[in-house]
């Protein structure tokens, strides 16, 4: 299973069907979040994640896509677009420091 420090990340992709609507939203939700932080967040469609991604964030029905599409990398897969756990988790790690593990 893949994992990374947090403060060994410097981007978060996040990753949807066609890289527009909802994980411009997510990004947007992300960026906002860990502002102040040295992280880069961007959206993406899942088939073309880019290689120096440190993590992936996707709705758990395109997780198989994007493990495929970027295999090693760690995955956060959620169930809702607005305060999901794996979301929430990801942000309290990313500014308390700790493992991100998928």
């Amino acid at each position: 299973m893949p994992a990374i420090d947090s403060k060994d990340v410097k981007k978060i992709v996040v990753a949807c069907d066609a890289g527009m609507g909802s994980s411009v939203m997510l990004a947007s939700q992300l960026r906002k979040a860990l502002s102040g932080l040295a992280v880069e967040v961007s959206h993406t469609p899942v088939n073309s994640i880019p290689a120096d991604a440190d993590v992936i964030v996707c709705h758990s029905g395109l997780a198989a896509r994007a493990r495929a599409a970027a295999p090693g990398t760690p995955l956060v897969p959620f169930q809702v677009f607005i305060g999901d756990p794996a979301v929430n988790t990801l942000i309290a790690t990313m500014k308390s420091g700790g493992s991100i593990d998928a």
